[in-house]
């Protein structure tokens, strides 16, 4: 049985995790339909949610045969993996030691070398533009997949997991249709500060379940532990931008 506890986390981490990717796939499926029109964005995007749903066909049951405590720790690996990476690349944005990722920046840029093909028929122009889209769907909506299913593994949380990247994606999608632009304003960094907070708090959790380690409190741990790291990536981006500052004299 599921509780408030770890349902409403799965579903927010589901949600906030989709909408970075889908963010970042639109980019360059709307660069790829301004450019050479909506067929090949639409082809390309087509092929992508195919492959990738006969990904999760194939894959889907294999996480039903292994034993509840190693699918524990291996999605609980995989989970800190995400989690980390995310929260690390965060805590240096917002440290200002990296770049924000700024999607108006990657639709010109993509834009730029989709146009950049003079010497290719339209038909052959159209193919790299249908590329271009697949390679983005099946990149972002791979990490998708891999949350939403390390998310929804545990009993009970597939479902609230599906639903919350479900409702990222048409979420995402309709703002993206009636505003045709690049979604630059939605505060990505900020998402995946609180997804990297979220996942590796998952994480930490189902690695100790797995190993048999007993967490006092049970489910009420996995709130407690994303607060812990949301905190903790906070301060250290403080340390980051503090290091950074120039020293008065």
């Amino acid at each position: 049985m599921t509780n408030i506890n770890t349902f409403a986390p799965t579903v927010g981490a589901a949600f906030l995790a989709s909408a970075v990717e889908v963010v970042e796939a639109f980019t360059i499926v709307l660069a790829v339909s301004v450019v050479r029109g909506l067929r090949p964005a639409l082809l390309g995007t087509g092929a992508a949610l195919v492959v990738l749903a006969i990904a999760v066909v194939l894959f889907g049951p294999v996480l039903a045969q292994i034993s509840l405590p190693g699918l524990r720790l291996a999605i609980g690996i995989l989970l800190l993996v995400f989690g980390l990476g995310w929260l690390r690349k965060a805590i240096l944005r917002a440290g200002g030691a990296l770049a924000l990722h700024d999607e108006a920046a990657t639709f010109a840029a993509e834009t730029a070398a989709l146009r950049q093909t003079p010497t290719l028929t339209d038909r052959a122009a159209d193919g790299v533009a249908a590329l271009a889209a697949f390679k983005a769907v099946l990149l972002e909506g791979t990490e998708v997949v891999f949350i939403v299913l390390a998310l929804g593994a545990r009993p009970g949380l597939l479902l609230p997991a599906a639903v919350g990247a479900g409702a990222a994606c048409i979420l995402v999608l309709a703002i993206g249709v009636v505003v045709r632009k690049p979604l630059s304003r939605i505060p990505e960094n900020t998402l995946k500060f609180v997804v990297g907070a979220l996942l590796t708090g998952f994480g930490v959790f189902w690695c100790c379940e797995g190993l048999g380690a007993p967490w006092v409190g049970g489910d009420l741990a996995i709130p407690a532990l994303v607060a812990l790291f949301l905190l903790t990536g906070l301060a250290l981006s403080a340390w980051v931008r503090s290091r950074r500052a120039p020293v008065s004299v």
